[in-house]
Parts: C-alpha cells; sequence; structure tokens
C-alpha cells in the first residue's frame, strides 16, 4: 500500500513539471526572445515546410488577435509555466474583444484562429473580453488533430468553437454563458476539463450543430466539472448542459460532476416553435452531483456505457494526442 501511494506521488511530481525556458529550436516571444507579439512570431514560421516547429511565450499578456494558418508541419506552441499540469499555474494570457458586432463570422471574431492540423497549444490562457450581447470568440478551432493542454478559454457567447476534425481538450478551462461549447462537424473529446458558468438567468453550455445524420459532429465531456465561476453567483437550475443548435446535435456528458446550476431537465430545446429535437443525441452515463439528479427532458437518454475515447477521436489517436493530460 505505501509503495502504491510513493509510486502515485513520484507519477504526480513527474507530470506536474515547470515549463520556464523555450526547447531547442522555438521561436520565443516576449522577455528577451526575439518577438514582442504571437502573431509576428507565427508569421516567420514557414507555412510549405515539414519540419516540426514551435513557439514559447514568455510572461505577460499579449493584447492582439492571433491567426495560425494552415500547413504541412506539425506546430506546437507553449507558454511559460511553474506547473505543467495546471492551469491555474498559467502565465501567458492573450486577450482582445472582437465580436460579431464587428467582424463577419464567428471565426473572425476569436481571440486565437486556429487552421493548422496536427496543432498543439499548452499553459495559455484566451480571453475574449467582449461580454454579454454578441458572439465573442476565445478559441476558433479549425482543423484536424488539434490539442488544448492546460489552457483556459473565457468569453460569455461562443468561448469554444470546436470546429473540425478530430480535437482534444484535456485538463483545461471553459468559461462562458451562452452556448459556448458549440460547432458543427467536429469530434471532440473534452477530458477532465473545469467548465465555469457566469452568473445569468438561464444558460447553455454546448450547441452542437450537426446538421445530418452523416456529420461526423461528437462531443464527449468526460470526467469534468460543471460549477459557478469563481466570483460568479449562480441560481440552482439556471443552466442545461445543451441545446441542439442543429436537429442532429450529439453530445454527452459522462462521469462528469454536476453542481447544482444545472437544471434537473438537463436539456433544453433550441427555441420554442423551433424545437430542433427529433432527431439529437442528448445523453449521459454516469454523472454525479446535485445537477445529476431529476426528471430529464424526454428527447434525452441515459447510456448503459461510457463512449470511449476512440469513438471520438478514433484508434490512432495516440500518436497525435499528449496522452499524459488524459484522465
Amino acid at each position: 500500500m505505501k509503495l502504491l501511494a510513493a509510486l502515485s506521488a513520484l507519477l504526480t511530481l513527474t507530470h506536474a513539471a515547470s515549463r520556464t525556458e523555450p526547447p531547442a529550436g522555438a521561436l520565443v516571444v516576449g522577455g528577451s526572445g526575439s518577438y514582442s507579439k504571437i502573431q509576428d512570431a507565427v508569421n516567420a514560421l514557414s507555412t510549405t515546410s515539414t519540419t516540426a516547429q514551435s513557439i514559447f511565450i514568455n510572461p505577460g499578456t499579449y493584447k492582439e488577435q492571433v491567426y495560425i494558418p494552415a500547413r504541412k508541419a506539425a506546430l506546437t506552441i507553449y507558454g511559460y509555466t511553474s506547473n505543467t499540469a495546471a492551469y491555474s499555474s498559467n502565465q501567458v494570457t492573450i486577450t482582445q474583444g472582437k465580436s460579431q458586432d464587428d467582424s463577419a463570422n464567428n471565426d473572425l471574431t476569436a481571440t486565437v484562429r486556429a487552421w493548422s492540423t496536427n496543432f498543439k497549444m499548452y499553459n495559455i490562457n484566451m480571453v475574449n473580453t467582449r461580454g454579454k450581447g454578441s458572439q465573442a470568440l476565445a478559441i476558433s478551432a479549425q482543423a484536424d488533430k488539434q490539442g488544448y493542454y492546460a489552457c483556459q478559454f473565457k468569453g460569455f457567447q461562443d468561448t469554444v468553437l470546436s470546429q473540425t476534425g478530430a480535437q482534444v481538450f484535456a485538463k483545461s478551462y471553459i468559461e462562458g454563458a451562452t452556448d459556448f461549447i458549440f460547432g458543427q462537424h467536429a469530434s471532440t473529446w473534452f477530458d477532465g476539463v473545469t467548465i465555469g458558468v457566469l452568473s445569468a438567468s438561464v444558460g447553455y453550455i454546448t450547441a452542437s450543430g450537426r446538421s445530418s445524420s452523416s456529420d461526423a459532429n461528437y462531443y464527449v465531456i468526460n470526467k469534468s466539472t460543471v460549477q459557478a465561476a469563481s466570483g460568479n453567483t449562480v441560481t440552482a437550475g439556471a443552466y442545461y448542459l445543451g441545446r441542439p443548435w442543429g436537429n442532429y446535435a450529439r453530445v454527452v456528458f459522462q462521469n462528469t460532476a454536476l453542481s447544482a446550476v444545472i437544471n434537473s431537465a438537463g436539456w433544453k430545446i433550441w427555441n420554442t416553435g423551433d424545437e430542433r429535437t427529433d432527431h439529437v443525441t442528448f445523453a449521459e452515463y454516469g454523472n454525479t452531483g446535485a445537477g445529476a439528479s431529476g426528471t430529464r427532458a424526454s428527447f434525452s437518454s441515459k447510456l448503459s456505457a461510457p463512449v470511449a475515447i476512440t469513438t471520438i477521436l478514433g484508434s490512432g489517436y495516440t500518436s497525435w494526442v499528449d496522452t499524459s493530460y488524459l484522465s
């Protein structure tokens, strides 16, 4: 028993490493680095090279919108941190306040617009400061094989757009009030994330835009936590796990701790007169907490077994996912 405890402690210490120096070959932003803006470092990278690329960002608040175009090489962006395993230790924040009030579409509002396949991001906070009133994204994830590890995403409406391909959000923090995990085509595994809900009279966590039975869109929130965001007072039952942006919306919450902020119905129609619930898959398995009980909406279901990660990401997911961040 003592041996097992010692091994567990050793594994924890091993994973809880710091990252305060850039890896070999990385472009460096801030501090004594060559770039003062993250976008300048991204622009300096080749989009045609096939050699793996990386950027290291020193501590600071970077007030800019970052666009990461498609490229042939894998790209990893690291944020300075004293603990790579905990988003609470992050010391790099990217922030701006665009919204659809001044942009043509959702993607163009995002603090980080990631269009690159084989893209990883570690220990970075992404914030959209627009607040209530309009769609305003923190991240627009637009390509296959993207992974976000120990990151924070903060907004109010439409915080996280997970749009295309297979994607992972692990050991991260996601904050918002309205449809703040959404998209149309991505198959996304949210693992060990903390979902913080803001003060609102009513709120919706997910909005799957899956529009047909053949579309890949599938969101699974696994071994995570849903709670009121720090400093926010949220009425019991004010939030729903999701509502259907698309007629074939597909979302599962499993083995997740749901606080009292979740309504006993669990799930909600899109709008009165435009319910969009005939073909949805809104399901749960093994959830706990005050928000896991109650009479759920008639169009939702309970699963007899959890959804496997391979169902969402495919059998070869270990070739591109940093599995050390999975629960």
